[in-house]
């Protein structure tokens, strides 16, 4: 690896990951001054539209619509979201096709020159971030939406300027960073405004911070319930959406599932209708881009047996979403949980969310540096009464602890099998590891 770390030109992809996380060992670091030294040495000055994402939840499913709608009306769109599930190139995509380990590590050498004569570090996220934006340009999109790593206002895609910025929901999260107030965290989220362009925010309780900063910016706040909204119909068959680009009546489902979908529906078509000057959509591009649009870990159902549910949940307004898309599934004998997180979430906050609907729970360790291991995370619920007769468990229900995510849902499928009474489910929630463990698992189980 020495002589690589000599010679950029030959680095593989992997290498290239590697490297970026020895050249900035903080993973977290915020702050703009030194990405923008490097992005100045780059010379980076889009000449497209940019929409940027910000929110507590929802980000990567907003992303995702904007991204297959304005694919469908023939644009050709770049796409930044994180983190990624099983390889990095799902980070960067191009006409909705992942950027391939050639294109990356040309944006990396780019991007690694540039950080060079700028004299400067940068975080792995930073990094990513001006490599994603280097490629963009390179492949001439039409426009970029990119989502923001952690808060906004100091992360390192808020170096760019939006046209359109969408603020999908606030709530706590990464608290050590943004504040223990939702108005704290709002401000902060809020970092992403820009004077005279557009602000759409799809939180319905929304901080007094947020509104104060946009107004006092001079950003254009358009806010849910006031400048947009949606219904559905009373057979839930369709939706409606109202902005200013008009309404729009009889739109097909996401395919997205979750309860919270419609709610980022609408925030994509409200950012939609703010640069319909510049990229104009039709209703069939919307229809179009609603219904195939996919975002893999976000109340993902895997086809087959055992009914498997996927989702990245990793705090408790993400978890209270993911409860209540449970809840319209239908019923279920048993629901097994696969549980596993990273020590520095709220683990009980999260756990308490769900614990009506689970019926055994099924904890792992994640080996990562701030992975919990199973004991910690038993340890918590046990404090909530969750597992046993107490106000969070609400009667017995086993507490099994397993070395990894993987071994967890082995377990879980072997026990559904076994019962074979047909009508039991898997969960697997808490974190992205856990998630994308249980995927690999999955793939190397059906490859043989």
């Amino acid at each position: 690896m020495v002589g690589n770390e000599l010679r950029p030109e030959s680095r593989t992809l992997s290498e290239w990951l590697r490297q970026l996380e020895r050249i900035h060992p903080k993973t977290i670091e915020m702050g703009l001054e030194r990405i923008d030294y490097v992005r100045a040495e780059l010379g980076l000055v889009p000449s497209f539209p940019i929409i940027t994402v910000g929110g507590t939840n929802g980000k990567g499913s907003s992303c995702a619509m904007m991204e297959a709608i304005l694919s469908h009306a023939g644009y050709r769109v770049g796409c930044y979201t994180s983190p990624h599930l099983l390889r990095y190139n799902e980070r960067v995509r191009v006409g909705r096709q992942e950027a391939s380990d050639d294109e990356l590590c040309n944006s990396f050498r780019a991007v690694e020159s540039a950080r060079i004569r700028a004299g400067v570090s940068l975080t792995y996220f930073e990094f990513g971030t001006l490599a994603a934006m280097e490629l963009f340009i390179r492949a001439e999109v039409d426009i970029a939406i990119l989502e923001v790593g952690l808060g906004g206002r100091l992360d390192a895609v808020n170096i760019f300027d939006a046209d359109c910025a969408v603020l999908t929901s606030v709530n706590f999260d990464h608290m050590d960073y943004l504040g223990n107030t939702r108005e704290e965290i709002g401000w902060e989220k809020a970092g992403i405004f820009r004077r005279g362009k557009a602000a759409v925010c799809a939180e319905p309780d929304i901080p007094a911070s947020v509104r104060n900063h946009a107004k006092a910016i001079g950003a254009n706040l358009i806010h849910i319930g006031e400048q947009f909204g949606y219904s559905s119909n009373a057979d839930a068959s369709a939706w409606s959406y109202w902005g200013s680009g008009g309404k729009r009546h009889s739109l097909p489902y996401p395919a997205l599932r979750g309860a919270c979908q419609l709610l980022n529906a609408s925030a994509s078509l409200a950012a939609l209708d703010c640069i319909r000057d510049r990229l104009p959509i039709t209703m069939s591009d919307i229809r179009q881009g609603l219904l195939d649009v996919a975002w893999p870990g976000r109340f993902q159902v895997l086809p087959g047996r055992p009914v498997t549910v996927l989702d990245v949940a990793h705090n408790p307004s993400a978890a209270g979403v993911l409860a209540s898309s449970l809840d319209s599934m239908g019923r279920y004998r048993k629901t097994y949980a696969v549980f596993a997180m990273l020590k520095d979430k709220d683990i009980a906050g999260v756990a308490r969310a769900l614990a009506a609907r689970v019926d055994i729970w099924l904890i792992a360790g994640i080996d990562a540096p701030r992975g919990a291991s199973a004991d910690e995370v038993i340890r918590v619920l046990e404090e909530e009464g969750i597992g046993r007769e107490g106000p969070g468990g609400g009667g017995e229900k086993p507490i099994l602890a397993f070395s990894d995510p993987a071994a967890a849902y082995a377990f879980a499928c072997e026990q559904v099998s076994r019962d074979g009474k047909g009508n039991d489910r898997i969960c697997v929630f808490g974190s992205f590891h856990t998630v994308a463990e249980v995927l690999r698992y999955r793939t190397a189980v059906e490859h043989g």
